[in-house]
C-alpha cells in the first residue's frame, strides 16, 4: 500500500512537471523589515523542482530574537533598594538587634541534637579555611559557602526563631545564615564591618522576603518558602561582597533561574528533617550564586518574564508578582518572635491556650485524661499546614501538627524542643488525646491573618470533659511576639537568650556576652569577627 502510494504521488509529479512552469525567481533574499511582511504560509522555490509540491505547505518560523531586554522590573527594585535605600528607622534597628540575638540563640539551642550537628562541620572532615567563617557555638573554620550552610541550618533547625505570615509563610532571619558567613569572612580578612552592617543586611533581607510574600503564594504552586530566602540572600550578600547594581541584578536574575525547593518535605506522608535545613541550603546556594557573578557570570535579564522559559510561566501559572508595598523597614519593624515554646507559629496562640487549660483542669482536679473533645478554631493556614491525623513518625512531623502541640501542652504543662523526640512522643497519653483534637477554620481569624494593619494569627480552643462540662473557650489573637505584645515579650526574649547561652558557655562568659548585646551603641560598633568570636569554642 505504501508503494501504491509512493507512485502516484511521483505521477502526480511527473504530470505537475509537463506543465509549462510560471517565471519565478531562481533564488532570492528578503531582509529583516521584508520578513516581515511575508505571509507565513506557502513561500515556495523554484516551480521547476519537485520539492516545490511540498514546500508550499511548509511554514517560516522566525526564530526566538537575540536581543536581551532590560532586566526585569522586579530585579531592578531588589537592586536599587539594596544598593540605594537608607535605613533611617530606629524601631527596625532596635527589633534587628533583638533578633540578631534571638537568631544566634536558637542556632546554639539546636546544637545540643544530634540530628542537626551532624549534618555540621566541613565536606571534608579536619578542613579549616585561611581567614574563614566561624560558625556559633563550634570550633568550624569554613568557607563562606559551607559555612552559611553550617550558620542557616542550626538557626532553622529547632523551629524556634522569627517568623513572617501573609500570602507566602516564612522565616526571615534564616538569611541571617548567608549574611552573617559573609560579613565573618570578609572580616577576617580585613575588610572593615561591624554589627551595625549585619543589622542593615538583616532588615533589608527581611524586607526583601517579606515584601515577596505580602501577596504572593508560593506553597499555592508546591514552592517552598526558601525560595525568598536564596532571593533576600542573594541580593544583600550581592552588596557585602561588593558587587555593584548591575551585578546584584545579575546575581538576584541566577538566584530565580536556580531549581527551586519543593513543598513536599513538609507535608504529610512526606514530612522529613529536610525541612530543617532546607534554609541552610538556600543560604549557601545564594552565596554561591553571588560570588559566581562576582567572578564575571552573567545574569538573565528576563528571567521573571521570558515567555514560557521564565519563572512566572514555569513556575507561576504565568500570574506576575504583586506588591502591596514598596521596600522600606515594614517587615522587621512588624516581625513575629517565638519566644515561648518552639512551636510552628500558626499554633503559638493555641499552645498558650493550652497552657491555660492545662493550669485550669489542675485547680479543678482534673487531668488530660478527663477530656472528652477538645474544639480548635483557628485560621485556613494552619488547617492547610499542621491539622494533620494519623501517625506522626518523627520530630520534624510532630512539630508541625497541631494537635500534637496542643495535645502536650495538655497533658505536660509545657512544651520544648526536647516535647518532639521520639522517647517524649513514646507516651500513648498523647496520641490518644490527640484523637480527640479537631479543627474548625474561623472566619475571622483568617481575615485578621490578612489584614495589614492587625496581622492576627488567632486561636481559640474549647474542652468538653467526660462528664459533660464545657469549659470556658480560651481564644487568643495575638501571640506574645507579636509587634503588639513587644513590651511584654522583649524580657521574655532576652530570657530565651540567656537559656540558650547557658548550655554552652561559663558563668563569666555568659556576662561578657551579656553586658555586649545589651548595649546597643557598644554592639552596633564591634567589629563582625569579634562579634563571632564571642560565641566561638576552643
Amino acid at each position: 500500500m505504501l508503494s501504491r502510494v509512493v507512485r502516484v504521488n511521483s505521477a502526480v509529479a511527473r504530470r505537475r512537471l509537463a506543465q509549462p512552469a510560471a517565471p519565478v525567481a531562481r533564488s532570492f533574499s528578503i531582509n529583516a523589515t521584508q520578513r516581515s511582511s511575508v505571509p507565513a504560509t506557502r513561500l515556495s522555490i523554484a516551480a521547476n523542482s519537485p520539492r516545490h509540491i511540498f514546500a508550499r505547505t511548509m511554514s517560516v518560523h522566525h526564530g526566538e530574537s537575540t536581543v536581551r531586554p532590560d532586566p526585569d522590573q522586579v530585579l531592578v527594585d531588589i537592586a536599587d533598594y539594596v544598593h540605594n535605600y537608607k535605613v533611617d528607622s530606629e524601631l527596625a534597628f532596635e527589633t534587628a538587634r533583638l533578633c540578631l540575638i534571638d537568631t544566634i540563640g536558637c542556632g546554639l539551642e539546636a546544637l545540643r541534637f544530634p540530628e542537626c550537628t551532624k549534618l555540621l562541620g566541613p565536606v571534608v572532615e579536619g578542613t579549616v579555611v585561611p581567614n574563614g567563617t566561624r560558625v556559633p557555638g563550634t570550633n568550624y573554620q569554613l568557607d563562606p559557602i559551607r559555612g552559611a550552610f553550617n550558620i542557616g541550618t542550626a538557626i532553622r533547625w529547632l523551629d524556634f526563631n522569627d517568623c513572617w505570615l501573609a500570602a507566602e509563610w516564612g522565616h526571615p532571619s534564616d538569611n541571617l545564615g548567608a549574611i552573617l558567613a559573609v560579613a565573618d569572612h570578609l572580616a577576617r580578612q580585613g575588610q572593615s564591618l561591624t554589627v551595625r552592617d549585619i543589622l542593615e543586611a538583616m532588615i533589608k533581607a527581611h524586607e526583601i522576603q517579606g515584601g515577596l510574600a505580602l501577596l504572593n503564594s508560593f506553597n499555592r504552586v508546591g514552592i517552598d518558602h526558601v525560595v525568598l530566602v536564596k532571593i533576600a540572600s542573594t541580593a544583600v550578600v550581592s552588596k557585602l561582597l561588593g558587587l555593584n547594581r548591575d551585578q546584584t541584578i545579575d546575581a538576584i536574575s541566577q538566584a530565580w533561574v536556580d531549581g527551586q525547593a519543593l513543598r513536599t518535605y513538609r507535608h504529610a506522608p512526606n514530612t522529613v528533617p529536610r525541612k530543617s535545613w532546607a534554609a541552610g541550603d538556600a543560604c549557601s546556594r545564594a552565596v554561591n550564586l553571588a560570588l559566581l557573578v562576582k567572578k564575571g557570570e552573567k545574569g538573565l535579564p528576563s528571567v521573571l518574564t521570558a515567555k514560557t522559559w521564565g519563572f512566572y510561566d514555569v513556575v507561576f501559572k504565568g500570574k506576575p508578582f504583586q506588591f502591596q508595598r514598596p521596600y522600606g523597614s515594614y517587615i522587621m519593624e512588624n516581625v513575629l518572635f517565638k519566644i515561648s515554646f518552639p512551636a510552628e507559629f500558626h499554633a503559638q496562640t493555641a499552645v498558650e491556650a493550652a497552657y491555660i487549660i492545662h493550669n485550669k483542669l489542675k485547680e479543678m482536679g482534673k487531668t488530660s485524661d478527663d477530656i472528652k473533645s477538645v474544639r480548635i478554631r483557628t485560621q485556613e493556614a494552619a488547617i492547610r499546614i499542621i491539622d494533620k491525623q494519623g501517625p506522626l513518625d518523627n520530630f520534624a512531623d510532630r512539630d508541625h501538627a497541631i494537635n500534637y502541640m496542643v495535645a502536650y501542652p495538655l497533658i505536660f504543662g509545657e512544651l520544648t524542643s526536647e516535647s518532639y523526640t521520639d522517647a517524649a512522643a513514646a507516651d500513648p497519653r498523647i496520641d490518644a488525646l490527640r484523637a480527640k483534637i479537631y479543627c474548625v477554620e474561623e472566619p475571622k481569624f483568617s481575615t485578621e491573618y490578612h489584614d495589614p494593619e492587625k496581622r492576627s494569627i488567632g486561636n481559640a480552643l474549647l474542652v468538653e470533659l467526660n462528664d459533660g462540662t464545657v469549659l470556658d473557650e480560651v481564644e487568643i489573637e495575638y501571640p506574645v511576639g507579636h509587634k503588639r505584645r513587644r513590651a511584654e515579650g522583649t524580657p521574655l526574649l532576652m530570657a530565651k537568650f540567656e537559656r540558650h547561652i547557658a548550655e554552652h558557655f561559663d558563668a563569666a562568659h555568659q556576662k561578657e556576652i551579656l553586658d555586649l548585646v545589651t548595649n546597643p551603641e557598644e554592639l552596633a560598633k564591634l567589629p563582625v569577627d569579634k562579634f563571632t568570636d564571642l560565641f566561638v569554642k576552643a
